[in-house]
C-alpha cells in the first residue's frame, strides 16, 4: 500500500480552493466545470483517468442546470473535486490506478457535497456582504489598497473551506482503501457496474435539462453510446 503524500494532499487543498473561488469568485473561465477541475485533480493525484472518468459524471449531471441570477441548483464543483481526489487517492493507497468500483464508490460518498458545498457558500455570501459594503466605502474614499483588503477578507474562507474538504477527500484515501479491500467481490462488482449506469443517468439528466425538441430521442442515443463507451471502458481495464 503507498502512502498519499502531503504534497499530493496540499496541492489537491489548494487546487479546490481556487475553483471554489473561480467558479464565483474571480475569473470565471469556465475552469470550474465538473470535467476540467476533476480531470486537472486526477492529474494532481498521479490518476487523470480517475479524474477524468469522475468528473464526466458529474458534467453530464449538472450540465443540464441552469445558473440564473446567480443562483445555482447545487454545487457542481466541490463533490466532482472531491470525489475525484479520493478515486485517484484510494487508487494509489491500493498500489494501481482506480478502477471503475473505486471511481463509483468515490462518486457516492462525495454527491451529498453538492448540497452541502451550496449551503455553505450561502452562508460564506452572507458574510461576504459587510466586507462588500467596506470595499464600495473605500472605493469611494480612493483607498483602493483598504478596498482590495477588504475583497480579500470576503474571499479567503471560500479558499480556505473548499480547499481543506477536497484536501481532506484526497487525505481520506488510505482509510477508504482499506473500506475497499474488505468488501466481498460480488458488491466490488455491482460497484464496477453501477459506474456505467452513472454515466448512462447522467447523460439522460444532462438531455433532459436541454429542453431540444427531440430530447428523448437524443436521450437515448446518448444513454446508448455513454453505456457502450463505459462498457469498453470496464472491459479494457
Amino acid at each position: 500500500m503507498r502512502l498519499v503524500t502531503l504534497t499530493q494532499v496540499v496541492l489537491t487543498g489548494v487546487w479546490g480552493g481556487l475553483m471554489a473561488l473561480e467558479r464565483r469568485a474571480f475569473l470565471q473561465a469556465m475552469v470550474s466545470r465538473p470535467l476540467v477541475a476533476a480531470t486537472v485533480t486526477g492529474l494532481l493525484g498521479q490518476d487523470v483517468l480517475a479524474g477524468l472518468f469522475v468528473g464526466l459524471v458529474f458534467e453530464l449531471f449538472h450540465l443540464g442546470g441552469a445558473s440564473l441570477g446567480g443562483a445555482h441548483a447545487d454545487h457542481d464543483t466541490l463533490p466532482a473535486v472531491a470525489a475525484a481526489a479520493m478515486a485517484a487517492s484510494v487508487g494509489q493507497a491500493s498500489g494501481s490506478d482506480a478502477t471503475p468500483a473505486i471511481w463509483a464508490l468515490s462518486i457516492l460518498v462525495c454527491a451529498p457535497f453538492g448540497r452541502a458545498g451550496l449551503l455553505l457558500e450561502n452562508r460564506l455570501d452572507l458574510r461576504a456582504r459587510k466586507y462588500f459594503g467596506r470595499a464600495l466605502t473605500a472605493a469611494d474614499a480612493g483607498n483602493v489598497r483598504a478596498a482590495s483588503r477588504q475583497n480579500l477578507r470576503a474571499m479567503w474562507p471560500q479558499f480556505g473551506f473548499y480547499g481543506l474538504i477536497c484536501g481532506a477527500a484526497a487525505a481520506a484515501g488510505p482509510q477508504v482503501a482499506v473500506l475497499e479491500s474488505m468488501m466481498p467481490l460480488p458488491l466490488l462488482r455491482g460497484l464496477a457496474w453501477a459506474y456505467p449506469a452513472m454515466g448512462v443517468a447522467a447523460a439522460a439528466v444532462a438531455v433532459q435539462g436541454s429542453h431540444a425538441p427531440k430530447r428523448l430521442r437524443i436521450a437515448l442515443v446518448a444513454g446508448a453510446c455513454t453505456a457502450g463507451v463505459m462498457y469498453g471502458t470496464q472491459v479494457l481495464g
